[in-house]
């Protein structure tokens, strides 16, 4: 392709992806505090459907991401409470309200099907927008994209230099030591995963207030079981997970490309083509396959490839607290 072409698929990824960027660092909230929030596919497609009907009974798209971040941290409650307080499975629960609100969202939103709503207005930084090939990649879009290169650094610089961010890692690692050390885990690991709810709720609404303007049936399917396995591809580092949501807005940007480019291949084929390859390259990072492919390679370059792509989940991931 010529570097044009280039430009417009980089530039449609790096958009593309921002609800899934939102949706990761959420879920990687969570899960470093010790909670799984499996619900994500349901809490994306739910505050999508609720994100636009808020927008377009107020006509207020800042409305719509409120009661989207509102709902998706009320949907969280739940999971936490099943799983802090109850003590019950995790998977379970998550597996449960994902089904449901996918439910719920298709039953309550059929009115809302097809009907135009209030977006996201675009809006190019005067002076870095003029940047050659930077410019149009990173700051000629829209407000939505501008705030989620800040949820990036601001979530990165929280989980590695502040204070605050090693207490979230270590009732992810070892709750009991932290307890002993002054940490309250049962309420930070309360906050934290109303947090990482609140943040899926953004990016439900911004699918349906920006990416994919509007409202349909399942109309984020699928999205939310790809953040959940990009949170595991990411090392449950919040800057990796962002990077691994671009990839997968790259290869959503190649195969609407590759759409004119192969005519006659089916499009479902070529939709479902980034999901499947993004699953494909979780399994080869997280199995021994990466390994005997990099057999050949120097030491020194396989050992930093190895500890850059595989990270062991936070030791206490799943299991309940129990004050001893």
């Amino acid at each position: 392709m010529a570097t044009e072409q280039w430009v417009i698929v980089l530039a449609t990824a790096v958009a593309s992806a921002t609800p899934l960027v939102f949706a990761v660092l959420g879920e990687t909230l969570s899960e470093r505090a010790g909670v799984i929030n499996l619900s994500a596919e349901g809490t994306i497609m739910f505050c999508a459907m609720a994100g636009f009907a808020a927008a377009l009974a107020t006509n207020s798209v800042l409305v719509g991401f409120g009661a989207a971040a509102v709902i998706g941290a009320l949907i969280a409650l739940i999971v936490a409470f099943s799983a802090i307080t109850l003590k019950q499975s995790q998977t379970a629960v998550g597996f449960v309200l994902a089904l449901l609100f996918s439910d719920l969202s298709s039953f309550l939103g059929a009115p809302l099907v097809r009907i135009p709503g209030p977006t996201v207005p675009a809006f190019a930084i005067p002076v870095l927008s003029e940047i050659p090939i930077l410019g149009r990649l990173f700051f000629s879009s829209d407000p939505l994209v501008y705030l989620s290169y800040v949820a990036i650094a601001v979530t990165w610089v929280f989980f590695y230099r502040t204070r605050a961010g090693l207490m979230l890692r270590a009732i992810g690692e070892q709750p009991n030591a932290a307890f002993v050390r002054g940490a309250d885990v049962v309420r930070l690991r309360y906050l934290y995963t109303l947090l990482g709810g609140a943040l899926m709720g953004i990016a439900g609404a911004a699918f349906s207030l920006n990416f994919k303007a509007g409202w349909t049936f399942r109309h984020t399917g699928g999205y939310g079981w790809i953040a959940l396995a990009i949170v595991i591809f990411g090392g449950w580092n919040p800057l990796r997970a962002a990077l691994g949501a671009y990839l997968f807005g790259i290869l959503q940007s190649l195969a609407s490309v590759a759409q004119d480019q192969f005519q006659g291949v089916p499009t479902q084929v070529l939709n479902v083509a980034p999901f499947v390859l993004m699953i494909v390259l979780l399994v080869v990072t997280s199995s021994g396959w990466l390994e005997r492919l990099l057999a050949g390679a120097p030491a020194p370059v396989r050992r930093r490839v190895l500890q850059a792509l595989h990270a062991a989940p936070p030791a206490a991931l799943g299991k309940p607290f129990r004050q001893d």
